[in-house]
């Protein structure tokens, strides 16, 4: 068994045995400021429907659901504690304040309809909902834009797994060179956050 497969086995079981509930927490983190990005779940999640083990409808039910809540603490962060608490804490969330201001430049201009774009931007859908939450955004409309670009990126995100999964065996006939990318993915992980966290020492 090569390193992906072994990967996506150790991920896909993770999920299986801890069910639903899992599914709910880890949308919630992509959600928030949490280094944990949709890419890394839903497709897995998408590999169980296949396996018939988990249900297309509530795989979308309850991954949307751990995206509204998560996106609803980080509106009420920026709400309630507005950019004093991002610049007092923001560091020890791992809040990269570079992105921050992009994100909230990009809200300012686009106004509220940002809120349902950005869900399919990598990087920025995970900090979004802070300067909605500092602009007050209408939390109605924040909660619609919310559902529908989540509900629509994590559907598509599942659907994505399924289809590899029901390819697994052609993909794994290639898998010597997916296990270089997934080698190189994550020496690249472990040096941005170790970077960060030097540049956050030093600064």
């Amino acid at each position: 068994m090569g390193l992906t497969e072994a990967l996506v086995n150790f991920i896909v079981n993770f999920i299986g045995s801890t069910g639903y509930s899992s599914i709910v927490v880890l949308m919630a983190f992509e959600s928030m400021i949490m280094p944990v990005p949709s890419e890394a779940v839903m497709p897995f999640a998408g590999f169980l429907i296949f396996e018939g083990k988990f249900s297309f409808p509530l795989v979308i039910l309850f991954s949307t659901l751990g995206s509204i809540i998560g996106s609803l603490i980080s509106y009420y962060i920026g709400a309630w504690g507005g950019r004093p608490f991002i610049e007092k804490f923001g560091k020890y969330l791992l809040l990269d304040r570079h992105h921050l201001a992009l994100t909230e430049n990009y809200f300012k201009k686009r106004g509220d309809i940002t809120i349902l774009i950005c869900r399919f931007i990598p990087v920025v859908r995970h900090l979004i909902s802070i300067p909605a939450g500092i602009g007050k955004m209408n939390i109605i409309k924040f909660l619609l834009y919310t559902i529908i670009g989540a509900g629509t990126w994590n559907t598509f995100l599942a659907y994505v797994g399924y289809v590899l999964k029901s390819n697994w065996i052609e993909i794994m006939n290639y898998s010597h060179i997916v296990d270089i990318v997934v080698v190189a993915a994550l020496l690249g992980a472990v040096i941005y956050c170790f970077s960060k966290l030097y540049r956050r020492a030093t600064g």
